[in-house]
């Protein structure tokens, strides 16, 4: 028997908010490009405008919201994920398959979603207003003042103002991140070339984070449109067939800074996650056979004996 570490339910939100804290920078510049009615900067031209016209700290617009939105969102779905898997492997079967992966995924990210849109309203609010005229600017002083704001000026169902799209974005941005890392990370692993080390959990998320911004890219742009609008939009399908107007790669706008953030976040949150987990996660104690061979622990006994027989005939691990 040996020891290993599980993730505590509020280690993703820790781990995603120290991510969103070196990132953030790079989400406000997405966000002002996707708001954007036609497409007049790209995203170097954005991010100097922004510090010509309102300072440096400006790229820090939102932070509190931020913060607020990775401690309802991520914080959920993580917790979610996470609970769910490790349960249904602590019986010794190995790995979950891939598609029950995608399905926790989606659920965890879809509820995640849910509960974290009025911290993300607010975020792309706080993160949008400098680009508005003096008179029109909100000017919420952090994200608790921004929700109270919204729900005094404008009533509860205004907090949950793309909730859809924010729930369905959270799906398809969860499948991408953790249910793809899992796998990502299962299969280099089962490599052999590198074992349970920062470098693997690096590639592992890279990975991971490419496949997440191909899948919620254009669930982002409509999340964003509604989430900013003053009533121009009548709901999820106006904003659809508007965007459409725009062109087939309106959907995409803004893909290349919201990789550029994304895949960075992805990244951060999971060496932060693993690094948690090593130094702060549940000591489980497991057997050394499952541990050295998940990938190949199933229900049938057969697989089991060639891995103790495997590990018996080379006790260091070394074949």
């Amino acid at each position: 028997m040996t020891e290993k570490r599980m993730s505590r339910w509020y280690f993703g939100g820790i781990a995603s908010c120290g991510a969103a804290c070196c990132t953030h920078p790079l989400d406000l510049v997405k966000v002002h490009l996707q708001t954007q009615q036609e497409v007049k900067m790209r995203m170097v031209g954005m991010a100097m405008h922004v510090v010509k016209n309102d300072g440096v700290l400006a790229l820090y617009n939102g932070l509190s919201a931020s913060l607020c939105r990775q401690m309802s969102y991520s914080l959920t779905r993580f917790a979610i994920y996470e609970t769910v898997r490790d349960m249904m492997g602590s019986g010794g079967q190995g790995p979950m398959p891939f598609y029950q992966k995608v399905l926790l995924g989606a659920f965890g990210g879809f509820t995640g979603g849910f509960i974290g849109t009025p911290a993300d309203m607010v975020n792309v609010r706080m993160q949008n207003d400098m680009k508005l005229p003096a008179d029109q600017r909100r000017n919420y002083k952090h994200a608790l003042d921004g929700l109270f704001r919204v729900w005094r000026e404008e009533g509860t169902r205004r907090l949950f103002s793309g909730a859809t799209m924010a729930s369905s974005r959270g799906a398809l941005v969860t499948v991408g991140q953790l249910a793809c890392y899992d796998q990502a990370k299962q299969l280099v692993l089962g490599t052999g070339l590198m074992g349970d080390n920062i470098l693997t959990h690096f590639l592992s998320s890279f990975i991971a984070g490419g496949c997440a911004t191909f899948l919620c890219q254009p669930l982002d742009v409509m999340k964003t449109r509604l989430m900013n609008s003053k009533g121009e939009y009548r709901g999820v399908i106006h904003c659809l067939t508007e965007t459409a107007r725009l062109g087939p790669l309106a959907f995409y706008k803004g893909l290349v800074p919201a990789g550029i953030r994304l895949i960075p976040h992805t990244v951060l949150t999971f060496v932060f996650l693993e690094q948690l987990k090593k130094y702060f996660g549940i000591r489980v104690k497991v057997s050394h056979y499952t541990q050295c061979c998940p990938a190949n622990i199933t229900k049938d006994d057969s697989s089991l004996s060639e891995c103790q027989t495997r590990h018996d005939a080379h006790p260091s691990g070394e074949e």
